[in-house]
């Protein structure tokens, strides 16, 4: 089933009609209702896990990790010299919004505010795909694809990054301000999501949406140093990271063990990381790729000559698929951002990246078994675990040069 295939609504039908009402009603309906199923099934899986489901057991990032810098920052300290603490000052308001939910745990907070970041990125694209000349393929995608991983993306913060990028998407075009705000929010939670202005259009609306993002992550930073110390102790852990096995690099190594290279996995930085001979020298390299990655995506922008609507919602998953496939570490929670950017590319009846979401979904699909359903072959390296790599790895690498190569065709010439 390909994205096109995706029910869609009826865009042709003139707005305000009794037939358009009646459609929209059916489409809400509908999508409401596989929402619903599909993340009690998600929840259901959380509250009973099979053995094969849960390695290590899933939840125990909020039950313990999550919590526990809970703690330290309703102290009003970020986490100092803590390993696993690599994320920007922002994410200190996620990890806090749990605990102030009344008569809520910790735990059940956090699932709430998951399901209602869900709810609101759903409601989104079903509203942005109801408009003239757009799509309600996206709002399928997200509701339909998010399973595929599970019940992991509950359990997990990158739903509500993945919300902040796609609403700084979906308002980019008519409120340019509000969607830098967003975007520039998002990059002081989780980074990437500055990302999503990389596409936006040259004069006053990308100018307005860069300053927007400037202005708004300088606010969020100032008033987070103010109330909070160590504000930035998160920087001193980045360069420490090694290669997380479920990397390309990682799946590089893991093929060499089955041929006698000697290294091991070891759980370090909150992953399991691959040591041993050559390590160093291949997570340099995955540095340096990303490097060129994003040398190239300025090569884009200085060259890039047609702009459609869909053109920031293109760019955008092309630039998180590069730096995702360049990476030292690519955590199962990556394909939440991926999928979320797919989605909103698919609002758009002009975008070039319907290819590139169809090979998410198997890619999505393939992670889960990676993680957690065949974790233990992963961590060892048998070859059942280094072919599902392998596959998985070489779909997000195929999305991401059919991707950039889609992106550079559509704009390229006038």
């Amino acid at each position: 089933m390909t994205t096109d295939q995706i029910p869609a609504s009826d865009a042709n039908t003139a707005p305000g009609s009794p037939t358009s009402a009646a459609a929209a009603r059916r489409f809400a309906r509908a999508l409401g209702a596989v929402w619903l199923t599909t993340r009690l099934v998600m929840l259901a899986l959380l509250a009973q896990p099979l053995a094969a489901f849960d390695v290590g057991t899933i939840s125990g990032e909020v039950h313990h990790i999550y919590y526990g810098w809970y703690g330290q920052l309703a102290r009003g300290d970020f986490p100092l010299d803590d390993a696993m603490w690599q994320y920007p000052p922002g994410a200190a308001l996620v990890i806090l919004g749990p605990g102030a939910l009344p008569g809520l745990t910790y735990f059940q907070g956090f699932l709430v505010l998951t399901l209602a970041a869900d709810a609101l990125v759903t409601c989104a694209l079903a509203r942005a795909g109801r408009r003239p000349g757009r799509s309600t393929a996206g709002a399928w995608m997200w509701v339909c694809a998010l399973p595929l991983l599970l019940h992991l993306p509950l359990v997990r913060y990158d739903v509500q990054v993945t919300a902040l990028a796609a609403l700084a998407l979906l308002a980019l075009h008519r409120r340019p301000r509000v969607g830098g705000a967003l975007a520039g929010l998002g990059a002081m939670v989780k980074i990437w999501p500055l990302l999503t202005l990389l596409g936006a259009p040259r004069g006053r609306t990308g100018k307005d949406a860069w300053l927007s993002a400037a202005a708004s992550a300088a606010a969020l930073l100032a008033v987070l140093a103010f109330g909070f110390s160590h504000t930035l102790g998160f920087l001193r852990q980045q360069g420490s990271r090694g290669v997380q096995i479920e990397s390309l690099a990682g799946t590089a190594l893991s093929l060499g063990r089955l041929a006698g290279w000697p290294g091991t996995a070891e759980y370090r930085y909150g992953a399991m990381e691959l040591t041993g001979p050559y390590v160093p020298a291949l997570a340099h390299a995955s540095l340096l790729l990303t490097a060129a990655a994003f040398c190239w995506l300025l090569l884009w922008r200085v060259r890039a000559r047609r702009w459609t609507p869909a053109t920031p919602f293109d760019a955008a998953l092309a630039a998180v698929l590069l730096f995702t496939v360049t990476s030292r570490v690519i955590s199962p929670q990556y394909l939440v951002w991926l999928l979320g950017l797919a989605a909103v590319c698919l609002t758009s009846r002009a975008t070039t990246q319907r290819p590139v979401a169809v090979l998410l979904l198997p890619a999505a699909a393939v992670s889960a078994l990676a993680y957690p359903v065949l974790y233990d072959d992963v961590v060892s390296g048998t070859p059942l675990g280094c072919a599902v790599m392998v596959v998985r790895n070489g779909l997000l690498l195929t999305a991401a040069v059919l991707s950039c190569r889609r992106l550079w065709s559509s704009s390229s010439s006038a």
